[in-house]
Parts: C-alpha cells; sequence; structure tokens
C-alpha cells in the first residue's frame, strides 16, 4: 500500500510587499490574508475596504489593499 501526501500549498510571504491588489472574491478582506504565512506576522485583522474608497491600509504593518473589479 502506498500512501502519498500531497504537497503542501505555497504561501504567500506576509508583510512581504507594500501593496496588494485584491478582488471581491478575497472579502471580508484581512490582513494577513488567508493565503500568508502567519509565523512572523501580526494578529490578524480585518479592514474595511468597500467603505474606504476601494483601499484600506493595515494599521499594524502598513499594507496597502486595493480593490480592483
Amino acid at each position: 500500500m502506498s500512501s502519498q501526501l500531497s504537497p503542501a500549498p505555497k504561501l504567500i510571504a506576509a508583510n512581504a510587499e507594500n501593496r496588494y491588489e485584491v478582488t471581491r472574491a478575497d472579502l471580508p478582506l484581512s490582513c494577513p490574508m488567508p493565503g500568508m504565512a502567519l509565523w512572523n506576522s501580526h494578529p490578524r485583522v480585518y479592514l474595511p475596504i468597500e467603505d474606504e474608497g476601494g483601499e484600506s491600509v493595515c494599521e499594524y504593518c502598513g499594507a496597502r489593499y486595493v480593490l480592483r473589479d
């Protein structure tokens, strides 16, 4: 019997960029985002982006998120 494990998904490095483009599929928006490695990041916070004109900045790390349609 062969036991094969599927490869672990590649995680995006948290806090590695200053600007991230997101879509409505990424809402509700959090920083760090679900696909980011959390071991070296700050606590997850949810960011209002729709009420802020399509842009939001994380108060912890300064990452700017831009909503593109």
